[in-house]
């Protein structure tokens, strides 16, 4: 399709501002420094802000979705549109119809009933399937029974910062409310980062020297990384063992870009997609 001479060029779109355009459509930043903002996600319903725009770079990152870019291609997600599409609503100053905030409905959370020692076969058996000790689970973890819909489940319990659990046994994964961070302080100066249960007690069997001389945060959904980016300039090394997939990397290089003081080391497991696959399928390193 010819442009008119009116059309605004490719290069002079991606540099329209994006916090102004998020704030003509009624969204504002809920934190502001001097070098990015943070909002609640325009693509998404959530209740803590983990889309974060870059004010020198005017670029974007959605932390829970694991994807960002610029202007043409924040518009492109919102209105599932074309690029070309993207720039003459940019042209036309349109108002964009954000993600609506959802009105909560009536649910089924899972409650709690009782929390012990892992000692159900099934969860043992779960955890040879996934070559974690027993008595290294036990340490860390939790067996809890919880229902939903009125039916009962046993699964593998770490509890959060607040109190609430990630669940896991071989049929799937869930979690209670409140959903956070999973946080082991012991006054180390290096920080690790992880994403989740099962990366974490990987790493005690691959290399317990590092697992017991830092501190370490099991992110439980990447999209928990905002809620501790204070914490990571407290530490003088932050290494990072995310996923080897496509959110696990682009959040890795978001996190370089912007803590000088972070490290990724998943090029020690590139082969495999996380430290419990190559646990599992593939040959032990340190």
């Amino acid at each position: 399709m010819k442009k008119s001479k009116n059309d605004i060029s490719w290069s002079s779109a991606r540099k329209i501002c994006i916090v102004k355009t998020l704030a003509s459509s009624g969204h504002y930043p809920t934190k502001k420094s001097e070098k990015e903002a943070w909002f609640l996600s325009p693509l998404r319903s959530e209740t803590q802000a983990s889309f974060s725009v870059s004010l020198s770079r005017n670029l974007w990152f959605d932390f829970g979705l694991g994807k960002g870019g610029n202007i043409i291609d924040l518009v492109m997600a919102i209105n599932n549109c074309s690029a070309y599409e993207a720039e003459r609503c940019l042209q036309d100053n349109i108002q964009f119809s954000f993600c609506p905030v959802e009105i909560p409905k009536k649910s089924n959370p899972h409650h709690i009933r009782e929390v012990k020692t892992i000692s159900h076969p099934a969860l043992v058996q779960y955890l040879h399937s996934r070559k974690i000790p027993l008595d290294l689970a036990q340490n860390f973890c939790r067996e809890v029974w919880h229902s939903m819909n009125n039916k009962i489940y046993f699964s593998l319990g770490l509890q959060n910062d607040a109190n609430g659990w990630e669940l896991r046994n071989k049929y799937f994964k869930c979690s209670t409310s409140p959903k956070t961070t999973s946080s082991f302080k012991r006054k180390f100066a290096k920080l690790l980062i992880l994403e989740g249960m099962f990366d974490f007690l990987s790493l005690n069997v691959l290399d317990k020297e590092l697992f017991y001389s830092s501190d370490i945060i099991v992110l439980n959904s990447l999209g928990n990384i905002s809620s501790i980016e204070n914490v990571l300039t407290s530490y003088a090394k932050v290494i990072l063992l995310l996923d080897n997939d496509p959110a696990g990397r682009t959040t890795a290089g978001e996190l370089l870009f912007r803590f000088p003081n972070t490290r990724d080391i998943s090029d020690l497991y590139k082969d495999y997609k996380d430290l419990n696959n190559m646990l599992t399928h593939g040959r032990i390193e340190k």
